[in-house]
């Protein structure tokens, strides 16, 4: 019997067909983010919080699609879990 495929992230512009992120975006959607920020997350292959450890405060806030409100609340949860940007 033939193993099931692992999911792959979509190619970033690929689409815009939600159903395509589900896999991957799961933390994203309990947290509350909109879709445009899930997307920019993905696509940027940050899956969970402790992923955004690899990036810059700058960096986050130019992800296209991650609004001011996105990046307050991902930094307030980062807060609470003792996690901090990459200097």
């Amino acid at each position: 019997m033939p193993k099931p495929k692992k999911p792959v992230p979509p190619t970033p512009g690929e689409t815009t067909d939600m159903e395509a992120y589900e896999p991957f975006d799961a933390e994203w959607r309990r947290i509350g983010l909109t879709a445009p920020s899930r997307r920019a997350l993905v696509d940027a292959k940050l899956y969970k919080v402790s992923d955004l450890r690899k990036l810059t405060e700058s960096e986050l806030s130019s992800l296209g699609g991650l609004g001011k409100s996105a990046v307050a609340r991902l930094k307030v949860i980062m807060h609470g879990k003792r996690i901090s940007f990459r200097l």
